[in-house]
């Protein structure tokens, strides 16, 4: 793997995963949401990163279709802008980004139905379409989930600063 990110929680070494979203990993593309911050400091890649290696954990350990919950998690946040800029387009980001997500996606990589549901539907229930899979719902619960310990282990980071002064 070309991109060497420290990642908390996640197994480097895990072949299976690594296997599984090795030929996302080598698209270029996906290397430049490096580039985009998505919560406090961590950047759009080491959030999606982690989304799909707690989906692939997880649902390996459900019995459900680990392999879309690995491609998806990884895929599920490919929009490639910053969502805190002003711009028309992606105004109302929250409601929109997962189209534009999967509309990246499906431009460079081949995506099963399940897959495609995912990425389209992980906001739920701000997107108001109902997702169609069980690997949906996890997905939307696991997002929320790492956002929140990208948001604890900023203000954590913050609060031992302090403590220091």
């Amino acid at each position: 793997m070309d991109n060497k990110v420290f990642l908390k929680g996640v197994s480097m070494n895990d072949k299976e995963f690594n296997l599984i979203i090795s030929n996302i990993l080598i698209n270029p593309e996906i290397l430049r949401m490096n580039g985009f911050r998505q919560h406090y400091n961590v950047s759009t890649f080491e959030h999606a990163y982690k989304v799909s290696y707690y989906m692939y954990k997880i649902c390996k350990k459900l019995g459900l279709d680990y392999v879309a919950g690995a491609r998806a998690g990884l895929l599920h946040d490919f929009y490639l802008y910053d969502w805190r800029e002003k711009s028309n387009w992606h105004r109302f980001h929250a409601f929109k980004h997962g189209n534009f997500a999967f509309k990246n996606a499906i431009k460079h990589f081949n995506l099963s139905l399940k897959e495609r549901d995912m990425i389209r539907k992980h906001m739920w229930p701000v997107t108001f379409s109902l997702p169609r899979y069980k690997e949906t719902y996890l997905l939307t619960f696991v997002d929320k989930y790492c956002a929140l310990l990208e948001a604890f282990n900023y203000y954590k980071g913050i609060w031992k600063n302090k403590k220091r002064d």
